[in-house]
């Protein structure tokens, strides 16, 4: 079975959606060799390579909410990311363009090397919710190329061109095409899972793309996700 989800590492929700993904097919003993292929999507293509403000005060404007509201909803968000099990240090991340991080994903997943490519995705979400390091930043995504097992030359020859802009341009084409908007996005053959639903609801449609059913998968419960206008909230 092959599994092609859209994905920011900016957004929390990716996070934590990717996560109970994995918990809902582990789940399934008749699920193996499942195959799991990310495709870009950034939030904010326009974001620069540094941080402007804190995330609370970026929170509280980007919703037009107080600054005591938007510190309320991080720390829901964030305990629904330590719920997973994630060391999830959401308010204090550091938000940059995520462009460079996608071409880095791209390098990884053209080795035709799965496990290297779920090293790099896991150390990248990683180091924006736990680390909270700006992936903006060319040295720390060297770094992690090289710690994941990458060529070190390599790693730095793409991250110093324009190499893979174009493959992740393309991605966000697609996602566009296809009426998706936010992210993250599922999808199983015929069957999509919108948004960070719960395990519950993933396994479920899991079991229908398995079954080969021919049934709708809407109704899978409460589905957080983030767009380019911002993460639901609510």
């Amino acid at each position: 079975m092959k599994i092609t989800y859209w994905s920011d590492y900016a957004c929390p929700y990716c996070y934590i959606g990717e996560v109970r993904l994995k918990k809902a097919i582990e789940s399934i003993p008749e699920l193996k060799n499942v195959q799991l292929e990310m495709k870009a999507f950034q939030l904010d293509p326009s974001a620069g390579e540094h941080a402007v403000s804190d995330t609370q005060t970026r929170f509280a404007d980007k919703y037009g909410i107080s600054f005591e509201a938007a510190g309320r909803q991080i720390e829901t968000i964030s305990q629904m990311g330590m719920g997973e099990g994630l060391d999830f240090r959401y308010g204090s991340t550091l938000f940059t363009n995520t462009m460079d991080a996608h071409r880095l994903t791209k390098l990884a997943q053209s080795k035709g090397d799965p496990a290297l490519s779920e090293r790099v995705i896991s150390a990248l979400f990683k180091a924006y919710f736990t680390d909270n390091k700006e992936l903006a930043d060319k040295a720390l995504l060297q770094k992690i190329g090289e710690t994941c097992g990458m060529d070190a030359t390599e790693v730095r020859e793409v991250l110093n061109s324009d190499t893979y802009r174009d493959e992740v341009i393309s991605d966000e084409k697609e996602a566009f095409q296809k009426g998706i908007h936010a992210v993250p996005y599922f999808v199983i053959g015929k069957y999509a899972i919108p948004g960070a639903q719960s395990m519950e609801g993933m396994k479920a449609t899991l079991q229908k793309a398995l079954e080969q059913e021919t049934e709708s998968n809407e109704g899978q419960g409460m589905a957080f996700s983030c767009g380019p206008d911002g993460c639901k909230i609510g």
